[in-house]
């Protein structure tokens, strides 16, 4: 499987750090004066970085994949300096990322790097994207309720929230993301969360999920990559495909088979389809 990714040329990078915010991923940083890529696990190579970028120091490449090593990454960390590790660190311990966490602080003290995560609390730099797009495992964070006129919110005990994740943009997932390793995922179009009343309670209870829409979103062949990543690398054990009945919803679970015969790991596919008025119509194992 190949995967598109930036590549930064740091001769012509003038650190204008234009680019930075138009990283929807928060996979850039603007580092030592020069933008740098500080994970390439958050990378999704949209290329949305380019255009802005008046010096041209910014392409594509497309390259094999390979399973997400944060020993490589860590050794294309460190010779650019103190700076770019601590940006690393923090950007994997504000992702929740506390596996690949722990396994980038053992690289350093494998090799004798005096660095640790407490460092990265006073470490500065600058914008690092969307704050939206970052990633949060909310089974892993402390639950708080409160109904009180301080909370700014109204409580609807009735109806929980079955969201265990965020965000649920296929775009903006990253597919190693540790709420998806060996979890059952569902890929909802956009559509299908306000047709139905009880989605969350009979969809998304105990799972990942991911949302598209096949007919609006473009660059469809990075949803195929990512789903063909959560199925190989993270070894997701199924994947549910829920759409609507129009034809265009039709495109999720061919994305969905595709990913499937890309990986060549046979997980199991259900597709669930929703009428216009939130019925279910259709309901198979594929």
């Amino acid at each position: 499987m190949k995967r598109k990714i930036i590549r930064i040329d740091e001769e012509k990078c003038n650190g204008c750090g234009i680019c930075i915010p138009n990283c929807h991923e928060g996979a850039m940083q603007l580092i030592d004066g020069k933008a740098r890529l500080i994970s390439d696990l958050f990378c999704d190579g949209l290329g949305a970085c380019i255009g802005h970028c008046p010096e041209g120091a910014i392409e594509i490449i497309e390259r094999e994949a390979e399973p997400y090593d944060e020993g490589k990454v860590m050794e294309l960390m460190v010779p650019k300096g103190r700076n770019t590790i601590l940006a690393h660190l923090e950007h994997l311990r504000d992702h929740k990322e506390e596996e690949y966490l722990r396994q980038a602080i053992d690289y350093l003290k494998e090799h004798n790097i005096m660095m640790t995560p407490e460092n990265t609390k006073e470490h500065s730099h600058g914008e690092c994207g969307c704050p939206g797009s970052m990633a949060r495992d909310f089974q892993e964070e402390e639950k708080v309720v409160s109904t009180g006129p301080a909370a700014g919110m109204i409580a609807s005990p009735q109806a929980p929230s079955e969201l265990r994740q965020w965000p649920l943009q296929l775009h903006l997932l990253n597919p190693q993301a540790s709420y998806f390793k060996n979890a059952d995922v569902v890929l909802a179009a956009d559509c299908a969360a306000f047709a139905m009343g009880n989605f969350h309670d009979r969809f998304m209870k105990g799972k990942s999920i991911a949302i598209a829409c096949p007919k609006l979103d473009s660059n469809k062949e990075s949803y195929i990559q990512k789903l063909t990543s959560m199925i190989a690398d993270t070894k997701i054990n199924s994947l549910h495909v829920v759409m609507m009945e129009v034809p265009c919803c039709g495109g999720l679970l061919q994305m969905a088979q595709m990913a499937r015969s890309n990986a060549g790991r046979n997980v199991p596919v259900k597709q669930t389809i929703v009428s216009l008025k939130g019925d279910v119509i259709a309901d198979d194992w594929v």
